[in-house]
């Protein structure tokens, strides 16, 4: 009987919802991996007596059998079509399945490029004086040592930068201005920057960083620029300005920055979105044991 079930289940699938065969399998290993499972326990459990209660108890076993969030998600799916299949035809009284909820997913780390990686792209890099290399360079210096957004580069002012105090003011989302602190070497390559824009470009635009015709910069010219100029010293997949965000934020906090001040540094709301990257920077620490110890 409890084969028989899985099996009018599948042929449901294959003539009449005419699934693939890989589909048609998938479900199958899902479905026979749950009854294998409530065979085991003690009660004497079938397709028609199982609970919410085994469902869960059937999905903590995947997890412990080191499947991630994803793959319990596909076999709960599986298990859903099957109960919702079997009450419709009248092989069960009720759906048990329907209320469970899957395990949420785990939200994938966010990428940075190494420390080592960036100093070499900054301070190694050969880099020609033409406006766009100059522009390209202070790009990658400004939000790697101040975690701006690229919207917020974007919308630099020439008003917005106060050389004098070392500070930049920020609007970010929601219009919230805040005020970002800058080290000696960025004021040089602000400067630098201004300087040859002012001699090279008609300004057409109070913006702070311009387009070859004076124009404020688009966001798209300054995804280019970064991508560009990161493919020359990292392999990583995303090579976008809001890895160089999530860079900053890496390198403050292995360099003993607390948390609550990179929080207002990025313009974070919450300190729940700024305590991500402690688990970034601990993956890190993870990697370095594995590489730097004997019997790691």
């Amino acid at each position: 009987m409890q084969r028989f079930m899985i099996d009018q289940f599948l042929d449901y699938l294959r003539y009449e919802k005419r699934r693939s065969k890989l589909t048609v399998e998938r479900y199958e290993d899902s479905l026979c991996d749950f009854q294998c499972y409530f065979e085991r326990l003690e009660n004497g459990v079938d397709w028609t007596s199982v609970d919410a209660d085994v469902i869960r108890g059937w999905m903590e076993d995947l997890m412990d059998r080191g499947n991630i969030a994803s793959t319990v998600n596909t076999d709960l799916s599986a298990l859903k079509s099957f109960f919702r299949f079997a009450l419709s035809r009248g092989l069960v009284d009720k759906d048990p399945a329907h209320l469970v909820k899957g395990p949420k997913k785990q939200k994938p780390l966010p990428q940075f490029v190494k420390e080592s990686e960036l100093n070499e792209l900054i301070d190694e890099t050969e880099w020609s004086d033409t406006y766009k290399d100059v522009r390209a360079r202070t790009i990658i210096i400004l939000l790697y040592e101040t975690g701006l957004r690229r919207s917020e580069l974007v919308g630099l002012d020439d008003k917005d930068i106060d050389f004098e105090a070392m500070q930049l003011k920020v609007t970010g989302k929601r219009n919230k201005q805040r005020v970002i602190p800058f080290g000696k070497e960025l004021a040089e390559q602000l400067s630098l920057f201004k300087a040859c824009r002012d001699e090279q470009i008609q300004k057409n635009s109070e913006a702070f960083f311009l387009g070859v015709r004076g124009d404020r910069i688009s966001a798209g010219e300054v995804y280019n620029v970064v991508r560009s100029n990161l493919s020359k010293v990292t392999t990583l997949k995303k090579k976008s300005p809001h890895v160089l965000r999530h860079s900053f934020a890496t390198a403050m906090l292995n360099h003993d920055a607390g948390l609550e001040s990179v929080r207002q540094l990025l313009g974070h709301e919450s300190i729940e979105t700024t305590e991500v990257y402690t688990h970034t920077t601990f993956e890190q620490l993870k990697r370095v044991y594995k590489d730097s110890h004997p019997r790691g």
